[in-house]
């Protein structure tokens, strides 16, 4: 899989540029705040139709712009794509495949597969479940189209849910519609909760060897926690356990006012000889679990598809002991690679 050119206009800091990469390790320097990581937020709007630093994808925008777009030309399966994102200010943003207009956005997921590693990342382990949920959606869209159509869907009915509770007090005769959303959300989220544990039970296997390589006195596990027991059982399965939880807690969630179930409130607990890392984890073994996860995703896009994914290095090395900027790059010598730094020399090294 290989990124051939990107044109960018009006995108973040750029007016009109355009980009073209090599196969092989491609670096980016400038300094700060000359645009290296918008470049590359371009290049995984392509491959996952989000932008990694916000949710609002019209803030993509230069300032003031009333639209822009990312183009992109790429080769997977030794086959030529293009695709082009357009970003408006006032309306949605729409997706172009070959020219033509699709007719959603996650149709244009995982045609370029991307990986991207940013400084942020380090942290996850021990940042909030959201976080390591986004690590596991970012993954899934781009390898399994249906589980972005999914995901859409689910967080659509969630909003319309959320938004039932919320003006509940001041319309009580909302409520006459929360049955009817919450069996919506269990039988979408039985779909997500399905392809979430099957994927991460790959990635857990993966991951623990790479772990190994690089800290072979620990052992890392990863565990899917989720509310039904056996998120491997049959859609029906999995569907009853999340309608009962769902209606369990109907009371609470009227009280509160929020969605206090479903598979948006879903982690992933990481563990290092048996103690959960978030906790108890060094710095360095924190770092060290974050690289080796970013790792295993590569590697899993890899044997599903044969083609490693684009992988986005964003200033991430300058963050790392050589020992583990050693182990990055001795891992990045087969595919296509885009990394920012902002000393040529350091990345060299």
């Amino acid at each position: 899989m290989q990124l051939n050119q990107i044109i960018l206009e009006n995108f973040r800091n750029y007016a009109s540029e355009q980009f073209d990469f090599a196969p092989g390790v491609n670096l980016i320097c400038g300094e700060n705040a000359q645009g290296k990581t918008n470049l590359l937020e371009a290049c995984a709007l392509l491959s996952t139709m989000r932008l990694f630093r916000t949710g609002q994808k019209k803030e993509g925008l230069a300032f003031g712009a009333a639209s822009g777009r990312v183009y992109g030309a790429f080769e997977a399966e030794r086959q030529p794509f293009t695709l082009e994102v357009r970003l408006h200010a006032s309306k949605a943003m729409e997706v172009f495949r070959a020219g033509a207009r699709l007719r959603r956005q996650s149709e244009g997921q995982g045609l370029l597969k991307t990986v991207l590693f940013c400084p942020d990342d380090l942290y996850f382990i021990r940042a909030g479940a959201m976080n390591r949920r986004k690590f596991l959606d970012t993954a899934l869209c781009q390898l399994r189209p249906n589980y972005g159509r999914y995901l859409d869907e689910y967080n659509r009915v969630l909003e319309h849910k959320t938004r039932i509770l919320r003006d509940s007090e001041e319309r009580p005769d909302l409520l006459a519609l929360y049955d009817d959303f919450s069996l919506r959300l269990a039988r979408l989220g039985a779909s997500l909760v399905r392809y979430r544990a099957r994927y991460l039970r790959k990635l857990g296997e993966t991951a623990a060897r790479l772990h190994r390589e690089i800290a072979p006195d620990e052992t890392l596990t990863l565990q899917y926690a989720a509310i039904p027991q056996n998120p491997f059982g049959t859609v029906q399965e999995v569907e009853a356990e999340l309608q009962e939880h769902l209606f369990r807690h109907k009371q609470a969630e009227i009280a509160a006012r929020s969605c206090l179930s479903g598979c948006h409130k879903d982690d992933i607990l990481i563990s290092i000889n048996g103690t959960p890392a978030a906790k108890y984890g060094s710095q360095g073994q924190v770092r060290t679990c974050a690289l080796v996860l970013k790792l295993s995703e590569r590697e899993l896009m890899h044997e599903d598809c044969g083609e490693y994914p684009v992988l986005l290095l964003d200033d991430v090395l300058s963050e790392l002991d050589k020992r583990r900027q050693d182990f990055v790059l001795n891992r990045i010598h087969a595919g296509q690679v885009l990394i920012t730094c902002c000393e040529e020399e350091a990345a060299a090294k």
